[in-house]
């Protein structure tokens, strides 16, 4: 609808009514948003307040907290430290029983194998004494039945050459006469 005067058209309008409350003739005051029985403003001042304590005690919290950590991580790396150092030393600990293990057991064989060498060895010399003792008994055996002989051909030289001795007695006393034995004395003289 247009206005063909070209001013603008006013419309009218009621005038403002105030809702009165029944029975007090006071204004109705609007609900206000409530959390927990708290208006935002107080969550607001609640948070700000809670900001600044933080602020305040929080960096001391903080610096007590990191020094508190720091302790048990020093702590943790000492017992890590301690750990380390004890089980290298349970390492070496077993390395070591393990070595002396295996040199009781190579000692136990060269034990095993020098006790058989000495063994061979004195069954070797046993065997080596055994034999040059029946070489010796033999050889003794031999000389004695070779001095028996000797000393029976002795004896029996001696009993001949006392024989032969008694004998030439007897034919030289038979048929040398004090004749023959100057005849004797002088071829010798004159050999000579």
């Amino acid at each position: 609808m247009a206005n063909p005067t070209g001013t603008p058209e006013l419309f009218e309008v009621e005038p403002a009514q105030e809702i009165v409350a029944e029975g007090h003739g006071e204004t109705v005051a609007h609900p206000q948003p409530e959390l927990l029985g708290l208006a935002p403003f107080q969550y607001v001042s609640f948070a700000m307040v809670v900001l600044l304590l933080i602020a305040f005690f929080g960096a001391k919290v903080h610096k007590t907290i990191a020094n508190g950590l720091d302790g048990k991580i020093a702590a943790i790396k000492t017992n890590l430290a301690e750990a380390k150092a004890l089980r290298a030393e349970a390492e070496a600990l077993r390395a070591e029983y393990a070595a002396k293990i295996a040199g009781a057991e190579a000692d136990a064989e060269a034990m095993l194998a020098n006790a058989r060498r000495e063994a061979d060895t004195i069954v070797t010399k046993a065997e080596s004494d055994t034999a040059a003792m029946i070489r010796r008994r033999e050889r003794m055996a031999t000389d004695k039945i070779g001095a028996a002989e000797r000393q029976a051909v002795a004896e029996l030289r001696a009993k001949a050459a006392q024989a032969a001795t008694a004998a030439a007695t007897g034919l030289i006393a038979e048929r040398h006469d004090a004749e023959a034995d100057r005849a004797l004395a002088d071829r010798v003289i004159a050999a000579l």
